[in-house]
């Protein structure tokens, strides 16, 4: 029996790094224009407060700008439109459910006020102000 003498050598050169450089160099741009990518939504500047508590039951968002619209689920709705999906929502989730209201700052109390009535009338009995916690940093435009 004959030996087939071998063709393969193990690598003994230099390490290559440019290569890894150039990935790393993408990824660091990456990274970098990430924040200034324009995300669709509602500006909406939330009041800041320390120390509240979460909530563990299921949780139901609405949003209000500072001129006052409604916003469910991404979409503008009328009082009497959000009146009847958060009754849906309700019978959902057989009356455990929680309504947080993410309020610009500048939204006058009485929308506030309206809008909890308008969650009682639905059903919801717990109703939330969502808020920043103060160690975050808001960007201010």
């Amino acid at each position: 029996m004959t030996r087939v003498p071998r063709q393969l050598t193990l690598f003994a050169g230099q390490f290559d790094a440019i290569p890894y450089m150039g990935v790393l160099f993408l990824l660091l741009m990456f990274l970098l224009l990430a924040g200034l990518v324009y995300t669709p939504g509602v500006l909406i500047q939330l009041p800041q407060a320390e120390g509240l508590p979460g909530v563990s039951d299921p949780v139901v968002a609405v949003a209000i700008d500072h001129t006052g619209k409604l916003f469910y689920e991404n979409q503008i709705v009328s009082p009497s439109a959000l009146k009847s999906e958060l009754h849906q929502q309700v019978l959902r989730h057989q009356g455990k459910l929680v309504l947080v209201i993410r309020a610009d700052k500048d939204v006058p109390y009485e929308k506030l006020v309206s809008l909890a009535l308008l969650a009682r009338e639905t059903g919801i009995k717990e109703v939330l102000l969502a808020t920043i916690p103060v160690a975050v940093r808001v960007r201010e435009k």
